[in-house]
Formats: structure tokens, C-alpha cells, sequence
């Protein structure tokens, strides 16, 4: 059964060369490795066997040193240069006496242009399936943006393009310019330091990445992954104006907007003032024919109905209404007298008739009603017997007289 290793304390502490001991026992394990990275630095002194590398990431700001025997960067990359892209194999080394650690690598391997437009294709495959290329997540650039974020090159051509071009449009644009190296090692862990400045910047309300025009190679860091998910997670619109034209870093796949070059920027981001002033006195123009000619069609509108009879002499209408009135009045006003008339008439001989057969016109001629003392009427002499007593009814008056003798 294996012992376990003793702790070291307080009152048994391990000496500095136990713990750099258990440190390179440590650091062996990870064993052979292949390493991406780019050239920082390169060291070859005269006589010497052994060059010596600086190789760090191209996304962050780290390095680490490689040591490696002339003969093998001679086979692998006789022409290596300052700010190359290589892979190598490499172990990691922990060196006790300066308590450095350093890669020693056996195959060193130079990436040609043709490595590199395969790996970029295969990261734009890759950033295209997350949908970081997508059209409907870019957003649309403010008309006219108060502040300009730039980020670019010092005193490079492009910073100039981009000032120049913009203030020539709108003289009163405000820029935050922001130099970073755009090439080189150091330039993708800068950009988006300046980009996060920017981001956390609320007066600025676009960002500008502006670089000149360059080789495959030098403008490998407007396509790194962390610098284009970096630019994906910006709520600030970004525009892209890498190179001439015909460069096309995945940089302009992720950005809002992409420009063919910094010039074409500056045309993007904010309207021509002369332009704008141009196209504002058109449609001044343009509304003052249209008030103009709306008012002459409505004055000649005017004019037509005040022509017309009824508002030339309005007097006529009111006139012609009042003998319609009168006319009416004078019809209403026979008729009515018609029908009194009429009904008068018809009255008077109703009255006649009623009069004809009313039992006071017979009693008039000379006639009299005869009624017992029931009220009964009599019509025949042998309804009453002597000594009744009758009821003469005459027109004037009545009697009442006894019967003293009656006869059939």
C-alpha cells in the first residue's frame, strides 16, 4: 500500500527546491502538446543552437515563452518572421533555477495563407450556425448620431478618412476616437478593451472599427472569434470599415453595417449637410406651390359660389319664397272659406229638416199632444174614461182639463 506523500507545515515546511521539484513533476505531466499562436517575438543570437520565442494568443492578452533547437525551426520555418501564425509541439518545461516555465518544442509549423482561409471559413461556417451573421439582429444606425465612437490605427489614414469625410458632411459631428494597433498580437485584446469603453459610453451612439487596406494576413485580427463575439454583444450599433473593398473580415459579416472602405464610413454613418439642406429647400418649394395652388383653387371656388344667384342677390331667393307663402296663404285662406260655407249650408238644411219633423212644428200648425196622468199618450178616445184628467201639451203652453164625455 503506497504511503501517502507528508504536507508540509507550519513546523516542517518543504524547501524551495522540494516544492520546484514537485512543481516540474507537476507541469510534466500535461506532456507533448500542439500549441496555436502567433509570433510576438524572435530571438536567434549568432553561434547559438537554441532560438527562442515568444508565442501568444491571438484573442488575450497572454504569452509564453518556447525554446526550440535551431535545426528544427530551420526544417519547419526557415523564414519566420515577427507576427506569423505557427503551430508547433511542445512540452512544457519548469526551470527550478529561475523558476521560469517555457515551452520546448520539436516540430515547429508555419500556417500558410492556405491554413489560414481554411480556418477563417471554417470560423465563419461556425459563427453563421450561431446566428451571429443573422439580418434581423442588426440593428438600424441613428439618422443623425450626437457622438462617433472610432476605433483605429494612430494617426493611420484611416482615423483621417473617417474625420475629415464625416466633418466635411456635418461639420457639427463630435468623435471619441480611440487608437489601438491594428496588426500584430497586441491589437485584438486592445480592440475590445476600446470597445468595451465605448460600449460603456451612453453619449456615443455608433462605433466605428476603421482600417486601411492590407494583406490576408495583416488583417487576420478583424476576423478573430473573440473580437467578432465581442462586437455581436454590443448594444451600440457597429460599423465595419476594414480595408479596400474587396477585404472581407468576418468582423463585416457580425457588424451592424459594413463599409467597403473608411470613406464609404463616413458617408454611412451621417447625412451631407448640403445634401439635407438641399433636399429640405425642394420640399419648402414644393409645399409652397402646394399651399399657393390650393389657395388660388379655393379663391376660384369662392368666386364661383359667390357668382351664383342665390349669394348675388340672396334677396331674389327670399323674395320668390315669400310669394310661394303668399300664394299658399291666399289658397289656405279660400279654402277655408269654402268649406265654412259649405257647412253652413249643410247646417242650415239639416236645421230645416230637424225643424220639419220636430213634433214643435206640429204643435205649431195648430196640433196638440194629449197625455194621461202617467204620461201616457192618448191616440184613441176609449183610452180615458169620463172624469180623467188630461195633459193638453200645445205649442204655447199647456192645459189640464177632466174629460166629460168621450166618444169613439
Amino acid at each position: 500500500m503506497t504511503q501517502p506523500e507528508p504536507r508540509s507545515t507550519a513546523d516542517e515546511p518543504w524547501p524551495v527546491r522540494v516544492v520546484s521539484q514537485k512543481l516540474g513533476a507537476w507541469v510534466a505531466k500535461l506532456g507533448w502538446v500542439w500549441v496555436d499562436g502567433q509570433v510576438a517575438q524572435i530571438s536567434r543570437r549568432p553561434g547559438a543552437a537554441v532560438v527562442f520565442l515568444t508565442l501568444r494568443d491571438p484573442s488575450a492578452d497572454l504569452s509564453l515563452t518556447v525554446t526550440a533547437h535551431r535545426d528544427v525551426l530551420d526544417a519547419g520555418a526557415p523564414e519566420l518572421a515577427e507576427g506569423a501564425r505557427v503551430t508547433l509541439h511542445a512540452k512544457p518545461e519548469f526551470y527550478p533555477a529561475r523558476g521560469s516555465l517555457s515551452l520546448r518544442a520539436d516540430e515547429i509549423r508555419q500556417v500558410g495563407l492556405g491554413e489560414l482561409l481554411a480556418r477563417l471559413e471554417r470560423l465563419k461556417k461556425l459563427l453563421a450556425a450561431e446566428g451571429l451573421f443573422a439580418r434581423d439582429r442588426k440593428r438600424r444606425l441613428p439618422f443623425l448620431p450626437q457622438r462617433i465612437g472610432l476605433i483605429t490605427g494612430r494617426a493611420s489614414a484611416a482615423e483621417r478618412d473617417v474625420l475629415m469625410n464625416t466633418r466635411r458632411r456635418w461639420p457639427g459631428v463630435d468623435f471619441r476616437v480611440i487608437n489601438v494597433p491594428v496588426q500584430g498580437p497586441t491589437a485584438v485584446p486592445q480592440i475590445i478593451d476600446a470597445l468595451k469603453v465605448l460600449e460603456n459610453d451612453d453619449t456615443v451612439d455608433v462605433i466605428v472599427i476603421a482600417r486601411g487596406g492590407g494583406s490576408v494576413e495583416d488583417l487576420l485580427p478583424f476576423s478573430d472569434e473573440a473580437l467578432c463575439r465581442a462586437v455581436f454583444g454590443c448594444r451600440t450599433p457597429v460599423v465595419s470599415a476594414i480595408g479596400h473593398e474587396t477585404d472581407a473580415p468576418l468582423l463585416d459579416y457580425v457588424a451592424d453595417l459594413r463599409a467597403s472602405t473608411p470613406t464609404d464610413a463616413a458617408k454611412r454613418i451621417v447625412p451631407d449637410l448640403a445634401e439635407e439642406s438641399l433636399i429640405v429647400e425642394q420640399a419648402r418649394r414644393r409645399l409652397d406651390r402646394a399651399v399657393l395652388t390650393l389657395i388660388d383653387r379655393e379663391a376660384h371656388r369662392l368666386e364661383a359660389w359667390r357668382s351664383r344667384p342665390s349669394l348675388a342677390r340672396p334677396e331674389t331667393l327670399v323674395e320668390q319664397r315669400a310669394g310661394d307663402v303668399a300664394g299658399l296663404r291666399d289658397r289656405g285662406t279660400r279654402s277655408l272659406e269654402h268649406r265654412l260655407r259649405r257647412a253652413d249650408d249643410e247646417l242650415r238644411h239639416t236645421l230645416a229638416r230637424l225643424r220639419a219633423l220636430s213634433p214643435a212644428a206640429t204643435l205649431e200648425r195648430g196640433y196638440a199632444i194629449v197625455q194621461r196622468a202617467d204620461g201616457h199618450v192618448v191616440r184613441a178616445a176609449g183610452e180615458v174614461t169620463t172624469g180623467d184628467v188630461l195633459r193638453v201639451r200645445l205649442a204655447d203652453g199647456e192645459l189640464r182639463t177632466e174629460v166629460q164625455e168621450s166618444s169613439p
